[in-house]
């Protein structure tokens, strides 16, 4: 409880792909009220959304310990 989420939707550079909203809806995530999450369209194959995702993150954990 009260943990930051984050959420990779990979295999976005496949075809047929779920896009993020629908994904978001699927697991629930929109529910979710106890704590900071977050979503990001990625491909681990050609590194795209990684990045972001991580500094999210990064940024999250950083602002918990303050």
């Amino acid at each position: 409880k009260g943990v930051s989420l984050l959420v990779f939707a990979n295999k976005q550079d496949l075809p047929g792909a779920l896009n993020g909203a629908k994904i978001s809806e699927a697991l629930g995530l929109t529910e979710i009220r106890d704590r900071k999450w977050t979503l990001f369209e990625s491909s681990a194959a050609n590194g795209i959304g990684l990045k972001d995702g991580f500094d999210w993150l990064a940024d999250e954990l950083t602002a918990e310990t303050k």
